[in-house]
């Protein structure tokens, strides 16, 4: 394994974060009434700032552009872990079933809240106790003799995906029109729903994630080469896979909560990276985050901004975004021999 310069680190880090800041600049400024990056920043720094372009930028958009880069963040960084535990370059955060279960659970309240009593503040629990529910059923069915098999776990993955997708069609059959449509809009990914409130939470669990993700990085590039070769190198395999595991799937859980499902950004973001960058996922990780949260605040922005007086959903861009070069990467694996 190289040697990762501090240099080098320091350099690819702060590059990325700058992409960030103006990605962010970009999201408070752009959208269906436009501000200049410099307004928009006058407005952030002036406490005492009113008026109509103060309320857009710190009521509206600074919540939403907020949680597009956590969500953005923890969905790259969540990527780069299952790739690297699935030993396959084109998992994504979805591939484990465990978004299909927060996807149900935020269905679940959708469809059938107004019938118990809960209203749209209700959806985010119920998605992050479908995430974790889908987890631990996750652990449960694969855990066979202790040992999480890659092949055994995408498997179970695929059962879990298939499981909710037919009770999401049957929930959504249940409800009326408006419910069809909100669950449509849902499942399509959105960020138009952000609160403030929801912000701290989504943090606290993306900093777990990372704080898991990071440390572990260099078990991480010895998981990568296959379970046998770590563990001849001194690494706990299975505790490893299971302390990761557990992490993603609270950041997923998180994001899907807040955003409903948003495809591409945990495949896209962390192939790209590994491409320029290589597979030290010392470096990726925490280029991922940073790259996934750019990418996704730029996402958005476009997704409000495309259309004159209409807003798309951001997941439908991400979709257009990442579908055709989800089939580039695919081509490019086929042809270093990664698929058959």
């Amino acid at each position: 394994m190289k040697v990762l310069r501090p240099a080098r680190l320091l350099a690819v880090v702060a590059g990325l974060a700058a992409l960030l800041v103006a990605a962010i600049a970009l999201g408070l400024a752009w959208g269906p009434s436009d501000l200049s990056p410099a307004d928009a920043l006058r407005v952030l720094l002036d406490a005492d700032a009113t008026g109509p372009a103060a309320d857009i930028v710190r009521r509206i958009r600074l919540p939403r552009v907020a949680a597009g880069a956590l969500v953005g963040a923890a969905l790259s960084v969540a990527g780069v872990v299952f790739q690297a535990l699935l030993r396959n370059p084109l998992a994504d955060p979805f591939v484990l079933g465990i978004s299909g279960g927060a996807a149900l659970g935020g269905v679940l309240v959708l469809a059938l809240g107004a019938a118990l009593g809960l209203g749209a503040s209700a959806v985010p629990p119920a998605a992050f106790a479908g995430a974790l529910l889908t987890t631990a059923a996750l652990f449960g069915a694969s855990g066979l003799r202790g040992r999480l098999a890659a092949t055994t776990l995408l498997l179970t993955g695929v059962v879990f995906n298939a499981f909710a997708s037919a009770a999401i069609v049957f929930l959504a059959s249940l409800g009326g029109m408006a419910e069809g449509t909100s669950i449509f809009l849902w499942l399509i990914g959105n960020l138009a729903a952000a609160r403030t409130e929801i912000l701290a939470p989504l943090a606290l669990l993306f900093a777990l994630g990372l704080a898991c993700a990071l440390p572990l990085a260099r078990t991480l590039n010895l998981v990568a080469l296959g379970d046998e070769t770590a563990e001849q190198l001194g690494v706990s395999v299975e505790t490893a896979k299971r302390i990761l595991l557990l992490a993603t799937a609270l950041m997923v859980g998180a994001a899907v909560s807040v955003s409903g499902l948003i495809g591409f950004v945990g495949l896209i973001v962390p192939h790209a990276l590994r491409l320029v960058l290589g597979p030290d996922h010392r470096l990726l990780v925490p280029a991922s985050a940073l790259a996934g949260a750019a990418f996704l605040v730029v996402c958005d922005a476009a997704a409000r901004s495309v259309l004159p007086g209409r807003e798309l959903p951001v997941g439908a861009i991400t979709a257009l975004v990442g579908g055709p070069l989800f089939l580039v990467l695919m081509r490019r694996e086929r042809a270093r021999g990664w698929l058959t």
